[in-house]
């Protein structure tokens, strides 16, 4: 078994967790950082919309396409003499088309010598230069459809996990997650200066689902976890709910990787060597959006939704039985009082007075040694009638020191006392 997968089983089982729910302010500041900067990004550098939403002219020629193509059409449309063409976009399709969009053109005055000047690099004419001018209300109406289908897409999500979850807490932390991923995907455009196309608008549809697939993942988790939470005094709200995306926490990471590597190709090979298109619009968003989606179900939704269900009067009871019981098996596992003072004594340093009453003792013990043993001390043999003494009372050595001792003299010139 692998490391990663001896891993996964761990926090599966619960013997490592990290905990995710209980510091969900950090990842509140994080989140509140990045959406800052991305909003105050919209506004300071502004969104470069692509000519479907803005308007501009749009021409297509048919030639052989080199590595110097793209550099030759350029310079010869800067120098057709029609002002302000600086920013002008060229791109090639297949090998034997390219592609020239620029700003909104006069029919009559402008677009003929742009004609002319393309025409010219391809060697054929002016005239068969096709050419299409796209308005501004064209871009208004994609963008007004766009917004209809993002509130129609939110509606039915929050519709839909409402009903498979029962939970409307759910579904507002889902599309709190949802709108997370969207303001970090628009900020990133905005900082990186990709144009926002068609193609654009596709990926951060897309993104949606990713996103929500995440976050449906950890939140079916988190039901099975809670189902007879309420019965139960083993952990809380958001006890439960922590385990559950450490449960999933690899399977995301999986996820997410499986599906990065992929759209991280895609767009190296858009915006690094393509240059421009709307495959490196679209890999953008999705790469952003995918990141973003993985972190947002794991660092926002699942925190945010244990918040809120913290609050409900029946799991704020839950904890509080939670935290008794977990009090009173400390209290039963803690050692008795006398066992606590005598562990204590045991490891308490000797005082010099217990120092001097054990040496006392010992002396005792000397004298009592080297004194004349009587005859009820003496052993007793095998078979004797006498019965030995249950204890033997040591003398005190006060009391040996009172007593007469032999003396040498004779009897004679003994003091009678």
């Amino acid at each position: 078994m692998s490391r990663l997968s001896q891993f996964g089983h761990k926090l599966y089982t619960g013997e490592v967790s990290y905990d995710f729910v209980g510091k969900r302010k950090i990842f509140y500041l994080i989140s509140a950082a990045l959406l800052v900067i991305s909003l105050a990004a919209i506004p300071i550098r502004g969104l470069t919309l692509g000519i479907e939403f803005v308007g501009g002219a749009d021409f297509q020629v048919g030639m052989q396409v080199n590595a110097q193509t793209v550099d030759q059409v350029r310079e010869a449309v800067k120098g057709s003499g029609v002002p302000d063409l600086d920013d002008i976009e060229v791109t090639t399709i297949g090998d034997n088309t390219v592609r020239v969009q620029t700003r909104t053109l006069d029919a009559e005055s402008e677009v003929p010598e742009v004609r002319k000047s393309i025409g010219e690099v391809a060697g054929v004419p002016g005239d068969d230069v096709t050419y299409s001018l796209i308005g501004a209300s064209w871009g208004q109406q994609i963008t007004q459809q766009a917004v209809i289908a993002l509130f129609v897409f939110l509606g039915l999500v929050s519709l839909m996990i409402g009903v498979y979850f029962r939970n409307w807490k759910m579904s507002l932390t889902a599309l709190a997650a949802l709108i997370h991923d969207l303001i970090l995907t628009v900020g990133i455009y905005a900082l990186s200066g990709f144009t926002i196309t068609p193609a654009t608008l596709i990926g951060m549809l897309t993104i949606l689902g990713y996103s929500l697939y995440d976050t449906v993942v950890v939140f079916d988790k988190v039901r099975e976890n809670v189902r007879d939470l309420k019965t139960s005094n083993s952990r809380t709200y958001s006890e439960a709910a922590n385990l559950a995306v450490n449960q999933v926490l690899v399977r995301s990471i999986n996820t997410t990787v499986i599906g990065v590597l992929p759209v991280a190709a895609l767009l190296f090979a858009g915006a690094f060597i393509l240059g421009v298109g709307p495959l490196k619009d679209l890999s953008l968003a999705l790469f952003v959006g995918m990141v973003s989606g993985a972190y947002s179900s794991i660092f926002i939704a699942t925190p945010l939704l244990a918040q809120l269900k913290e609050r409900e009067p029946e799991m704020k009871k839950l904890a509080a039985r939670v935290l008794a019981r977990r009090s009173k098996q400390e209290k039963a596992s803690a050692p008795t009082e006398p066992a606590a003072t005598a562990a204590k004594a045991a490891k308490k340093p000797a005082e010099p007075d217990d120092v001097e009453a054990a040496e006392a003792s010992t002396e005792d013990d000397t004298e009592f040694e080297n004194y004349p043993k009587s005859k009820s001390s003496m052993p007793i043999s095998v078979g004797s009638a006498a019965t030995p003494p249950s204890r033997v009372t040591r003398p005190l050595s006060e009391a040996a020191a009172k007593r007469p001792q032999p003396q040498n003299k004779p009897r004679s010139q003994r003091r009678k006392s």
